[in-house]
């Protein structure tokens, strides 16, 4: 019996969106709010009471796990039915819970500010708080930043409807959408899996089809993605921070002298990613590739070999137990246990992700399988997410809240075992050169078009400050982005892709996008010491994991890989281990080019 296409919620909640199970759950958790606010204030931070900050951080606790079980049971069924309605609605009453314990964790963290110095750290210092140092001492510096707490309490309120709100209308509109293929009317998700299309013809027509309906709704889109921006600009005036990278920065737990040198080794390394491009096309009989171009399989090389569902499992569980038994392990307990949504399905949402249920500790992945390569590798990089989870398992959830940029380290590490396995055992050339164009093209997606929507996003806020931003000024941003990201090595591009890229409509998380590439690069650090040093690897890597929730990224590289982020030595080798790929895709495609 084969591993089941569709995920297990029946364990969290049963009945799913009409679970009254899960409304006395949330019910639990608004009494629970409650008490924590009434606990929070009564503290007073001039009688020095070790016991009342004890109790509202164990209460804190207890109610945030909760708070993330229900955000992550609602996220799995808006999801898995773009038209449940019910999950919106049950979305809209958990926010309101998410927004009154902001309010209350407001109210703690001014209680913190107003502590003296010399009492926090030396309550810090020992028993039972003495493992949250580094959040706690966070959250009071990040607060000194913000403003009082009525104000604060106040932007949360309205983000309910305002922010909060238009993130939600544009999920409802994505979901409302479909494309025409070849006769059929097909989802945004299944859709954007038909890109890998062998045939031009076939592929150019959907891309016509995807980028019309895009534009179709740009209006929407543009009007969703200005409020979001301005409601963020807004309150950060108010905040008086000047740099729209503050925020992200200080959610990625990360230098802006780190994030520099990143994007300029990277600017200073295009050229090998631009002969790939180059090199695609004239294999593919192009004289440049268009965007429609970029996920097409290689005409020089026999069909593309499809792994179905069982198949790809059993080869990511066997990768991943050349790296650890328990990663591999874990791995087959989550196929088995049917913790993965992949059944290719109309009304799913595009994409894919990870989420955690902390109460029960586990996953849940969500993705829609078609058994191409980078699908198998999507695969492989949601439960790399999962493993980081399973990793901070026994840690105290306080410290479970990662950055984002470490939290695309486990699953990138994850997704090159794969893809580099994939690669070394191709039975053939022609698989060879399939696995490794695929592998290749994970470099071009985290250093090319990543770039370009980091460029497009620090214009676009630039230029939203000023005012609104029409949806054609949107597409000549994202264009300008792109031709400079891709070095101009594209026939045509892709405008409107700020309309169809999810990551530009997240409240939680502005500039959701060089965490991504940073993970890529920082886990290929990782993989390569797993390549020099196999024997003990494995439990040094869940260490690493383990302190992600509770360090900076610069301290985190320096103590677990002994580098430092904010020189251009790491980033240098990052990438040149990136370009190797290309080379060896130059030489193997050398002979087939001048047969032709």
């Amino acid at each position: 019996m084969g591993y089941s296409l569709t995920w297990d919620l029946d364990i969290f909640f049963k009945g799913g969106s009409s679970s009254g199970e899960f409304l006395l759950f949330l019910d639990e958790i608004k009494e629970e709010v409650q008490e924590l606010d009434q606990l929070v204030s009564i503290i007073s931070p001039e009688e020095n009471d070790e016991s009342q900050f004890i109790k509202a951080f164990d209460l804190l606790k207890n109610t945030q796990m909760k708070s993330k079980q229900a955000s992550a049971f609602i996220g799995c069924l808006e999801a898995q039915n773009a038209q449940d309605k019910k999950a919106g609605q049950l979305r809209i009453e958990q926010m309101k819970v998410v927004a009154s314990l902001k309010m209350v964790m407001s109210k703690l963290d001014e209680k913190l500010i107003l502590l003296d110095g010399a009492f926090l750290q030396s309550m810090l210092g020992k028993e039972p708080l003495n493992e949250l140092e580094f959040v706690v001492n966070e959250r009071r510096e990040r607060a000194k930043d913000k403003l009082s707490v009525k104000e604060e309490a106040l932007i949360t309120q309205l983000s309910i409807d305002g922010f909060e709100g238009w993130s939600q209308m544009y999920n409802t509109i994505v979901g409302s959408m479909s494309i025409p293929y070849k006769g059929e009317m097909l989802s945004v998700g299944q859709a954007a899996n038909k890109f890998s299309e062998p045939d031009q013809k076939a592929r150019k027509e959907l891309f016509a089809a995807w980028e019309q309906a895009w534009e179709e709704k740009s209006e929407l889109f543009a009007r969703t993605l200005n409020h979001l921006a301005g409601f963020r600009l807004s309150v950060n005036e108010k905040r008086g921070w000047e740099d729209i990278l503050k925020e992200p920065l200080e959610i990625g737990r990360m230098k802006k002298a780190t994030l520099e040198s990143m994007w300029n080794v990277i600017a200073d390394h295009k050229e090998p990613l631009v002969r790939f491009l180059q090199r695609k096309a004239e294999l593919l009989d192009l004289d440049k590739l268009s965007w429609a171009d970029l996920d097409a399989p290689l005409a020089v090389t026999a069909e593309s070999k499809v792994m179905e569902y069982q198949e790809g499992a059993d080869f990511i569980v066997q990768q991943f137990s050349k790296f650890g038994a328990e990663l591999a392990s874990f791995t087959r307990k989550a196929f088995e246990d049917s913790w993965i949504e992949a059944e290719d399905r109309p009304g799913k949402r595009p994409g894919g992700f990870c989420t955690g249920f902390p109460l029960h500790k586990q996953s849940r992945i969500f993705m829609t399988y078609s058994g191409t390569p980078s699908n198998v590798s999507t695969l492989a990089h949601e439960l790399g997410h999962a493993f980081h989870s399973y990793a901070l398992r026994d840690i105290h959830p306080l410290n479970c809240s990662y950055a984002m940029n470490v939290a695309e380290t486990a699953s990138t590490f994850a997704e090159m075992v794969v893809s580099d396995a994939a690669v070394k055992e191709a039975g053939s050339e022609e698989e060879r050169l399939v696995q490794l164009e695929d592998k290749i093209q994970r470099s071009v997606a985290l250093l090319m078009n990543i770039h370009a929507r980091f460029l497009f996003e620090t214009r676009f806020y630039d230029e939203r400050k000023q005012g609104y931003v029409s949806a054609e000024r949107l597409n000549e941003l994202m264009l300008d982005a792109q031709k400079e990201a891709y070095g101009d090595a594209l026939s045509d591009y892709h405008p409107t892709f700020w309309a169809s890229k999810l990551h530009f409509y997240i409240t939680g998380v502005p500039f959701y996008n060089f965490p991504y590439t940073f993970g890529y690069l920082f886990s290929l650090g990782i993989y390569a010491n797993a390549l020099k040093e196999p024997v003990g690897f494995e439990e040094k890597y869940i260490a690493l994991l383990k302190d992600t929730g509770s360090m900076k990224v610069e301290d985190l590289a320096m103590k677990h890989l002994g580098v430092d982020l904010t020189t251009r030595d790491f980033w240098e080798e990052a990438v040149h281990t990136c370009m190797k790929d290309v080379e060896e895709f130059m030489r193997l495609t050398d002979p087939l080019v001048k047969k032709a």
